[in-house]
């Protein structure tokens, strides 16, 4: 029998990070998971930054989505999306401008939505900013609270004495946290091991069907390529990708006609760009820009190594996981990852992929060498890494996790 809609818990997602648009690049994991947790005893609100050019408010996918303006004029928000709030906080005299301005933004429209929609559980995502409005409602209210901790939060607040009180206080006025990796888990449990009982490590998933479901088409045409490289994600500081663009002198001198494909966009696109031209990279190394998500499946299966070369910042933000490096495994490509954060939960160095120290592009080059080289080893890393994402990271398995801890607090 089919709940009735009246008796279905309601509960608002507090997010600074969703796809403002049809087909838009910013990461979509957030969005991938709330839309599966709709179900007949569950219906789900999201309130998200507002961007220029995003609707105020739509319904996707069986979702309310509120998107709060911070700033005006509207074209001028500079602190969400793109690269990030740490990232364009960091580069943008104005994001910092805004900071104390989107939080009170998005705490007063939480109000709102609370009294309009009749919230049963606030479901935060990060621990600041929107952890710490999730809190402060649970303490004035008593509304029910889970934050989910991705990593870049965690390890940010962790330099900051005063943001480790903060991220204490929040983490105290929670009634549950899901962290995505062991990383992670130890990350927020260095604020205080009091809070191991109330950890559960639940990753973000990946849809099987879609990245398995689509064949393999013929895009080297054109491209004068006997292997290709992939690299997807933010052009930000944390995601390394200059180790790898570096990693490639060596990876040509063995193989010269391999190409280097870079998806994504961010404020390092110009500084690695540079690194590409002063090493005499241009014709090897290719950036494509944004690309739709419905696209990545096929982009993953052209490719022979998919790599992720994360690292860790002078701030201490890292890969709490690696959402991208989960796509890539469920399409069956061999991967390689540095063995920071959360990407260790993942691979397994020498099982379904290779791990490389960290910012040592030597180190990296060398793995690359090697997978290029043996066929039988890709093809070993492909079926592994498919049976490592469907026994651990497929999103049925990551939604009932979410649904039992609601299902607790009901």
């Amino acid at each position: 029998m089919v709940r009735d809609q009246s008796q279905r818990m309601k509960v608002l997602v507090l997010t600074t990070t969703f796809p403002r648009w049809k087909y838009d690049s910013t990461p979509s994991f957030v969005y991938e998971l709330s839309k599966r947790l709709v179900n007949s005893s569950v219906e789900i609100i999201v309130l998200a930054p507002h961007n220029y050019g995003a609707k105020k408010f739509e319904v996707i996918d069986k979702m309310k989505v509120y998107r709060f303006l911070y700033f005006f004029p509207s074209k001028y928000q500079k602190l969400a999306y793109e690269g990030g709030l740490l990232t364009n906080f960091k580069l943008y005299t104005l994001a910092k401008i805004q900071l104390p301005l989107l939080f009170l933004s998005e705490f007063f429209n939480t109000l709102m939505i609370l009294r309009r929609e009749k919230i049963k559980l606030i479901h935060s995502h990060w621990i600041i900013p929107s952890g710490l409005i999730g809190a402060i409602c649970k303490k004035i209210f008593g509304i029910k609270h889970v934050v989910t901790v991705h990593g870049g939060d965690i390890f940010t607040i962790r330099n900051s004495k005063f943001l480790r009180m903060l991220g204490y206080w929040v983490i105290n006025n929670c009634d549950k946290i899901t962290v995505n990796s062991e990383y992670t888990k130890k990350a927020v449990l260095s604020l205080g091991k009091e809070f191991e009982d109330k950890i559960e490590i639940v990753p973000m998933g990946v849809d099987m069907k879609h990245f398995t479901s689509n064949g393999r088409k013929n895009f080297r045409t054109g491209r004068n390529a006997e292997y290709l490289i992939l690299s997807v994600g933010r052009l930000v500081e944390k995601k390394g990708v200059k180790y790898l663009v570096m990693a490639m002198r060596e990876v040509l001198r063995e193989f010269p006609k391999t190409k280097l494909m870079i998806y994504g966009s961010g404020p390092q696109r110009e500084i690695l760009e540079k690194l590409s031209r002063i090493n005499n990279l241009e014709d090897s190394v290719i950036f494509e820009g944004s690309v739709k998500g419905s696209k990545l499946p096929q982009i993953y299966k052209m490719s022979d190594i998919f790599v992720l070369p994360s690292i860790q910042t002078e701030e201490g933000d890292t890969e709490g996981l690696g959402v991208v490096l989960l796509e890539a495994m469920a399409c069956g490509t061999p991967v390689i990852g540095s063995d920071i954060g959360g990407i260790t939960d993942v691979v397994e160095n020498g099982s379904n992929g290779f791990l490389f120290e960290s910012r040592n592009s030597r180190d990296l080059s060398g793995k690359i060498i090697k997978l290029l080289g043996d066929a039988k080893l890709r093809k070993r890393f492909s079926k592994k890494g498919i049976n490592t994402i469907r026994k651990k990271f497929s999103w049925d398995i990551v939604v009932n996790k979410f649904l039992r801890i609601y299902g607790g607090l009901a």
